[in-house]
């Protein structure tokens, strides 16, 4: 097959040099509206075709899927051009800019049985597999908390803050890892610089009685990655910073005993072994985009498909709305409505 990209700014050329890698890719052909920015391209891969008109290239009769690697407030309108033109379409995180685009978008791919997957690259680490795995297993019990921080200095984006650039990937990671339902967003941050937040902290409520923290900063002076998930029985932590060890597995916990007949209760806190799994380190773009064009191939659902990535900009939304009222737990049954 033939593959599109559009936009060759950051994350674009990645994209095209993994497509490229694929047995299953014919040519990719990249398109931007910055003549520089492809005679690059063209530097570096040497057999790619350059488009700068979007509208041709989704014309093309000879080009079966598109990635769209551009400012989010641009994804839905050229996914949905996209999928009306018959192509499957591999989406940059964050997905959309609203819910309503979001819902939009997923309809029309089932509409014209087009693949549509959302690039939240983290969930084809291995380290985020061998988590699930882990979970899936019920080594660790029942999930009670997540906690995650992700800060570096930089890069302060243009068009969103830094709720929407930072919080997709771990929220994608949670959603992947566990399956609940998110009920409540609350969220607050500061504008330091600029026109939008540079630092906020971010509160999910799940059903199962689980709680999310995210920590997202432009403004650390030290890069940090790292997870803790809480279960019942056993507690993970994640640091993606980590050369190795990337993943470790704590049996430590609380353990609760009570006398029948009497109201006292005993705390007793478990303080047992650490061991790190072994993990490969395999670039999770290259699984990305072979998954997508297997799913192509084959019809099957993708992992991050449009409804997971609906999910994650269901509570990105949720919590703008939060930021703008000061921390106000926003209900993401209906965006509307307050508690």
């Amino acid at each position: 097959m033939k593959v599109g990209v559009i936009g060759l700014g950051y994350w674009g050329p990645n994209l095209v040099r993994n497509f490229l890698s694929s047995k299953d890719v014919e040519n990719v052909i990249c398109c931007d509206r910055d003549e520089k920015r492809l005679a690059l391209a063209k530097q570096k891969f040497h057999t790619v075709e350059l488009e700068t008109d979007v509208e041709r290239l989704l014309k093309r009769d000879d080009v079966q899927a598109i990635a769209i690697a551009t400012p989010v407030f641009t994804h839905f309108d050229f996914a949905k051009k996209a999928l009306e033109n018959g192509k499957h379409v591999l989406i940059e995180k964050p997905f959309t800019r609203t819910v309503a685009q979001a819902d939009e978008l997923v309809q029309i791919a089932e509409r014209n049985n087009r693949v549509l997957m959302v690039d939240h690259t983290f969930l084809f680490t291995d380290a985020v597999q061998k988590m699930k795995e882990i979970i899936d297993s019920g080594e660790i019990g029942d999930v009670m908390y997540f906690d995650s921080v992700r800060a570096n200095l930089g890069l302060f984006q243009p068009d969103v803050n830094v709720v929407w650039d930072l919080a997709p990937h771990d929220l994608s990671i949670l959603n992947y890892l566990v399956g609940a339902k998110p009920l409540a967003v609350s969220a607050t941050g500061m504008k330091h610089y600029y026109d939008y937040e540079n630092i906020a902290y971010v509160t999910v409520y799940y059903e199962e009685s689980i709680i999310a923290h995210f920590h997202v900063n432009w403004m650390s002076p030290v890069k940090i990655r790292t997870i803790c998930i809480g279960g019942s029985k056993k507690m993970l932590y994640y640091d993606d910073m980590q050369t190795s060890e990337k993943v470790r597995v704590y049996d430590k916990g609380v353990d609760l005993n009570s006398k029948e007949g009497q109201y006292q209760v005993n705390v007793q806190y478990r303080a047992g072994d650490m061991y790190a799994p072994q993990i490969g380190n395999r670039e999770a773009l290259g699984g990305i985009i072979q998954h997508f064009i297997d799913c192509i191939n084959s019809g099957e659902k993708p992992i991050s498909n449009g409804e997971d990535g609906r999910d994650v900009v269901a509570i990105l939304e949720a919590a703008e709305l939060s930021l703008k009222s000061h921390g106000e737990k926003i209900l993401l049954a209906s965006l509307k409505t307050r508690v």
